[in-house]
C-alpha cells in the first residue's frame, strides 16, 4: 500500500458488478453497502430483520435514490435459511462478484441455533462457511471474483474449544466470541490456500475493523456485558465510516492479493485507516485450520472441493 491513507473516495467505479453483503442493514453492513452502491455496485443486502432492511433501503435512497439495492433473508445462525438463501441465489441465476462476509453478533447469553450449536460460532462461523462454499460455483463466474471475511482483533487469543464447541460445560461470553472470530481467520486463510492450490480466480482476504461504534456492543450483550460496550462506544471506539475501510479496501482495491488482512493503522490496530495486518500466530497454523474445516464441513453439510495434498 502506499503512504496515503486510503479513503473510501478511491474505490473505483463498480458499476456492472454485485456485491453480496452480510448483515447490511446496520453498523459495518450499512455503510460497506452505502459506500459500495455509491460508486455504482449492485448491492444484495443478505439481512435477518427485513423491516430493518427496509428501512435501511430508505435510508440509503434519501440520499442516493439511483442506489441500486435489493435485500434477501438471510438468517446465518440457520443453516435452513443459508440453503434456501443459496438456492434462491442459483434459481435467479444471480451475478455474484464479491462476497463480503460482514454480519456477527457479540456476547449474547448462551444460546443454540436451530441445529444446536452456540450462536455465536454458529452465525459468525458456520453460517458464512456455508454460505461462502453454496456460493463459490457463482463467486468463480464473477468479475474479479473475491470473498471478504470480517473479523475482529478479538481473534488475537482466541483458540477453537474443540473439547466444547457450544460452550456446554463451560460457557464464557467473550471467549466464545473470541472462538467464533478466530475461526474467521482460520477460515479465510484456509480459503486461500485451497483457491490458490485450485488455481481459482477467486480471492480470499479478511478484515477487521478496530474498536468502531456500532450496535454489535448493544443488540447482542446484556446487562454488564451492554453497558461496558456502551462505555467503549463513547470512549474509545472511532466512528463506522472509518471502522468500515478495511473491509471496502479488501473488497475493492484493485492491488490486494489473497490472503491478506486488512485493519487500522493505529496504536494495537484499535483505529485508523486500513493498512496489511498480521493474524495472531496461532490463526496462521493449518493443522487447526484443516481441522475446522473438515468439522464445518461435517456440522454444516457443505462440502467443498477436495482439500489440496499436503
Amino acid at each position: 500500500m502506499s503512504d496515503s491513507k486510503w479513503t473510501a473516495s478511491r474505490i473505483p467505479d463498480l458499476t456492472g458488478r454485485t456485491f453480496v453483503v452480510t448483515g447490511a442493514n446496520s453498523g459495518l453492513g450499512l455503510a460497506t453497502t452505502r459506500h459500495l452502491a455509491r460508486h455504482g455496485a449492485h448491492v444484495v443486502m443478505a439481512v435477518r430483520n427485513e423491516a430493518k432492511g427496509r428501512r435501511a433501503i430508505a435510508d440509503i435512497r434519501a440520499a442516493d435514490p439511483d442506489a441500486s439495492l435489493e435485500m434477501r433473508h438471510l438468517d446465518l445462525a440457520d443453516l435452513d435459511s443459508v440453503k434456501a438463501f443459496a438456492a434462491r441465489a442459483h434459481d435467479d441465476a444471480l451475478q455474484v462478484d464479491v462476497l463480503i462476509n460482514n454480519a456477527g453478533v457479540m456476547t449474547p447469553p448462551r444460546t443454540l441455533s436451530p441445529q444446536g450449536h452456540e450462536s455465536q460460532f454458529a452465525g459468525n462461523h458456520l453460517g458464512h462457511f456455508a454460505l461462502t462454499g453454496l456460493l463459490m460455483d457463482l463467486l468463480r463466474q464473477g468479475r474479479d471474483p473475491r470473498v471478504v471475511t470480517v473479523s475482529s482483533i478479538g481473534h488475537h487469543g482466541g483458540q477453537i474449544h474443540f473439547d466444547d464447541l457450544s460452550g456446554a460445560r463451560k460457557y464464557q461470553r467473550v471467549k466464545y466470541y473470541d472462538q467464533s472470530k478466530f475461526a474467521n481467520v482460520l477460515f479465510g486463510l484456509e480459503l486461500d490456500r485451497r483457491l490458490r492450490a485450485a488455481d481459482s480466480p477467486v480471492r480470499s482476504l479478511l478484515a477487521h475493523p478496530g474498536i468502531t461504534a456500532t450496535n454489535l456492543q448493544q443488540t447482542g450483550p446484556t446487562g454488564l456485558f451492554r453497558v461496558g460496550g456502551a462505555l467503549v462506544n463513547r470512549l474509545f471506539a472511532q466512528d463506522v465510516e472509518i471502522g468500515t475501510l478495511p473491509q471496502l479496501h479488501a473488497a475493492t482495491a484493485p492491488d490486494v492479493e489473497g490472503g491478506q488482512f486488512f485493519g487500522p493503522d493505529g496504536w494495537k490496530e484499535l483505529r485508523g485507516h486500513p493498512t496489511i495486518v498480521r493474524p495472531d500466530p496461532a490463526a496462521e497454523d493449518p493443522d487447526t485450520a484443516r481441522r475446522l474445516w473438515v468439522l464445518s464441513e461435517e456440522l454444516t453439510g457443505v462440502v467443498y472441493a477436495p482439500a489440496p495434498s499436503a
